[in-house]
């Protein structure tokens, strides 16, 4: 087994989050509202598409995450994971995917703020959402806040995280509670027929990914796994309790959508449609605004939780010295790895700003998704590949689980994580071009792992240079050709 970052010399983390932290982090970082309207525009047969994802995806994603956090604990998380079961690269592979499928999904979740946000304004001023500098303006002023927020350390960050998921909480119970009343109230005008397979089944391929791409999270905890007080005994019960939670509200959004306003919705301000319309059959509109004030809180703490999650990737892989160096560097007086955070920050930055160039914010909010969900869900091919490996290589298991768990786990989720990429190059029905669509997927997939390979072998080999022996002809490189001649 190679020797980790962890087993060196690395720099002291805080330990700051307990039980209730992890469980609500689940749920902020799960249980993502912006997905659900994107989702619920392809009909109720979605419905069976959450449960079966839910069986082969959601179920093994916390079989494999309770595992592999026990067999290797520490700061990583997915990096860590692949590093040790399958090698260097495939570590590093997993942690950039990781890393970088956030590079694309931060901004969408700073474009959901602001289709949501303007609401809080009150009726007359959504058009705002469609103004390019008040959009760049409140997404870039979000973004720095809570790259500030983290960097200050998950003392204070992980309140954000908190106060996302009290807001997703609230945000989910209104939407779902005013569902249950407009049903019992008025009826819905669905039928059994809106729960069949449709005759052109095309688009509804595309929700398939983003429904998996929707239940990843439950491996963020341990990407910050030397911030977890008694992991070993904190981590299960969170996973089992934030996964339950996370998986009912899912389903129960989405059947509110559908009930409210049946597949006519809006992929960035559905939510906030939905609970308008329903309000004002009851005469409540008065909730619009508090609603659209916790979903803005949901929203804001679900970027803070993945941009503090996923920039502790950089930051072990500049201590592994597969990326530069300095991005392992931390704050000297909050003790996070700042470095990592304002690149993540910078870079997301230039991201958002982009997302004002070209196609409609619609089509771009579905393009940005899209391609994240395959960066997302290649660590999730590794830690499925470790279940089997365990399971069919060790004469004793000696981890959590038994031979059988994690083999039907292991290959139960690893296919249906194959199956979800393959399916999100079907292009969704936000997109006007296929080629353009699929010349964006498979670009930017290439693109992205290229790179990866880049960093990897340009640093790796460094590393490697530096760990060697010094040899007489690195000082002088005349002795390698048999000359003794003294300069």
């Amino acid at each position: 087994m190679s020797r980790t970052p962890q087993s060196e010399a690395q720099p002291q983390l805080i330990r700051a989050l307990g039980r209730r932290d992890l469980v609500l982090l689940f749920v902020v970082a799960v249980f993502n509202l912006n997905v659900v309207p994107s989702i619920a525009a392809n009909g109720g047969v979605t419905i069976w598409l959450w449960i079966t994802s839910l069986l082969l995806f959601f179920w093994p994603q916390g079989i494999a995450v309770i595992e592999l956090a026990h067999r290797y604990p520490g700061e990583g998380g997915v990096y860590l994971w692949a590093k040790e079961v399958f090698g260097d690269f495939h570590g590093f592979l997993s942690g950039w995917c990781y890393w970088t499928n956030n590079m694309l999904y931060v901004p969408t979740v700073m474009l959901y703020f602001v289709g949501v946000s303007v609401y809080v304004l009150g009726p007359g001023h959504q058009g705002l959402a469609d103004n390019k500098l008040f959009a760049s303006v409140a997404s870039l002023s979000l973004l720095a806040l809570l790259t500030l927020f983290n960097i200050w350390g998950l003392g204070v960050g992980k309140w954000i995280n908190n106060l996302g998921a009290i807001g997703t909480f609230l945000a989910a119970g209104v939407l779902i509670g005013l569902g249950v009343v407009i049903w019992s109230h008025f009826g819905t005008s669905i039928t059994a027929a809106d729960f069949k397979i449709p005759p052109n089944p095309k688009f509804v391929l595309n929700s398939f990914g983003v429904i998996c791409f929707g239940l990843v999270g439950l491996e963020l905890a341990s990407v910050m796994g030397d911030e977890i007080k008694d992991p070993q005994r904190t981590l299960p019960g969170a996973v089992a309790l934030g996964g339950v939670l996370s998986g009912a509200l899912y389903i129960g959004a989405t059947l509110t959508l559908l009930i409210a306003i049946g597949k006519n919705v809006n992929v960035l301000q559905g939510i906030v449609q939905a609970v308008t319309q329903m309000a004002g059959q009851l005469g409540l509109s008065w909730i619009a605004v508090p609603f659209a004030f916790m979903l803005s809180l949901s929203i804001a703490g679900i970027g803070s939780a993945w941009m503090g999650g996923s920039a502790r990737i950089p930051f072990v892989a500049g201590l592994d010295s597969y990326m530069p160096a300095w991005l392992g560097n931390v704050h000297p007086r909050y003790a996070t790895p700042y470095a990592a955070l304002i690149v993540q920050g910078i870079v997301s930055a230039g991201l958002v700003i982009l997302n004002f160039v070209g196609a409609g914010v619609q089509e771009t909010f579905q393009k940005l998704l899209s391609l994240a969900v395959v960066l997302q869900l290649v660590p999730f091919v590794y830690m499925f590949g470790a279940l089997v490996k365990f399971a069919v290589t060790e004469t004793k298991p000696h981890g959590q689980y038994g031979r059988g768990v994690m083999f039907a786990a292991g290959l139960s989720g690893l296919l249906t994580t194959i199956l979800g990429i393959a399916l999100v190059f079907f292009p969704a029905q936000q997109i006007t071009s296929l080629w353009q669509y699929e010349l964006w997927m498979v670009g930017g997939t290439v693109f992205f792992i290229g790179l990866a390979a880049f960093f990897f072998f340009v640093y790796g080999r460094r590393k490697a240079t530096q760990g060697r022996p010094i040899l007489a002809q690195d000082v002088n490189p005349e002795l390698a050709h048999g000359t003794n001649r003294i300069p």
